[in-house]
């Protein structure tokens, strides 16, 4: 179905810099709508969320929860599905949904995020949801005093193997390199869990099983083995920018697939702006509150933008 109203704005993504921009566009009363498949994106995942100034010990599916109700609260409508397709004619944009509606707006803010990344080893794929996550939060209560393991050696990998370490019995944390990359914070709780033991400078090489995983294949011996049996596996190997649906639009992205933003979030595109995780902005930072402030300066600059070209 095509719905035949052009709105201001289409803000594409309902993680923090959806939610935030979609936030600061109606009290600028900018009309618009947020398609996003999963309220609160990536972040509603998170076992804690305890680094965003007066939101302190909180899980990411509350934290989301907030936000969104937030944004619903001046009005907004907000569409859980996905992107397919953008289309540019006369300076109006044609955005198809996942369930073929199409949507009509003179501005677009991206704010998709990034999306898992996965190994590509032999197994991952064939035990994905039979042993293989990505999302301790939501599978890690069926591995109540097992043994599992979490690759990555980021905060999110950090983070997930503390939530683990509440419920299973035992968590391998493997990382590649000699030092973890999370916060001190996070390395410091790890470092005094007995529970964790954390493996550096090993990969994972192969996942192994019947009908489910059942261990896992090392490039380098532990405790005089390659092998290590598991009964569940974390994969947390960081991220990648989604932005694999509007290649046709050529925006402009960095060396890494980020998309280049001026200080206003602007892209080389008129009319589509960008904001949170997928872009290059905020020194690389990629955190909540630095979401949330693109977010926000995002929606301003399609205000202004609006207001210029409306004339």
């Amino acid at each position: 179905m095509e719905e035949k109203e052009i709105l201001d704005l289409i803000i594409i993504g309902a993680g923090p810099a959806g939610l935030s921009a979609s936030i600061y566009a109606s009290r600028y009363g900018v009309e618009h709508k947020i398609v996003g498949a999963l309220l609160g994106g990536q972040i509603s995942e998170t076992h804690k969320i305890d680094n965003y100034p007066g939101m302190e010990d909180m899980s990411g599916f509350e934290f989301s929860q907030k936000w969104g109700n937030h944004a619903k609260k001046y009005g907004v409508e907000i569409l859980p599905e996905l992107v397919e397709k953008i289309n540019k004619e006369n300076n109006i944009f044609s955005i198809t949904l996942a369930n073929k509606n199409i949507l009509h707006t003179k501005t677009i803010i991206l704010a998709t995020g990034t999306k898992k990344r996965k190994l590509n080893i032999t197994g991952e794929k064939e035990f994905i949801g039979k042993g293989v996550s990505y999302c301790a939060t939501c599978d890690g209560f069926f591995y109540k005093n097992k043994t599992v393991g979490v690759i990555g050696g980021s905060d999110s990998a950090a983070t997930a193997t503390l939530y683990l370490a509440d419920l299973a019995e035992k968590v391998y944390l493997i990382y590649r390199k000699k030092e973890l990359r999370a916060e001190p914070f996070w390395v410091n709780l790890i470092k005094n869990n007995k529970k964790i033991e954390v493996l550096y400078e090993t990969n994972v090489v192969e996942i192994l099983g019947e009908q489910k995983l059942e261990k896992i294949k090392l490039d380098k011996a532990h405790n005089n083995s390659n092998e290590l049996n598991l009964d569940g596996l974390f994969i947390e190997a960081g991220s990648d920018p989604a932005v694999e649906y509007f290649s046709e639009l050529e925006i402009e992205l960095d060396e890494n697939g980020y998309i280049k933003i001026q200080k206003t979030g602007a892209t080389n595109v008129l009319g589509i702006f960008a904001a949170g995780d997928i872009t290059n902005g905020s020194d690389k930072f990629r955190q909540v509150i630095t979401a949330a402030s693109e977010g926000a300066i995002a929606a301003r600059a399609v205000y202004n933008f609006l207001k210029k070209n409306n004339n």
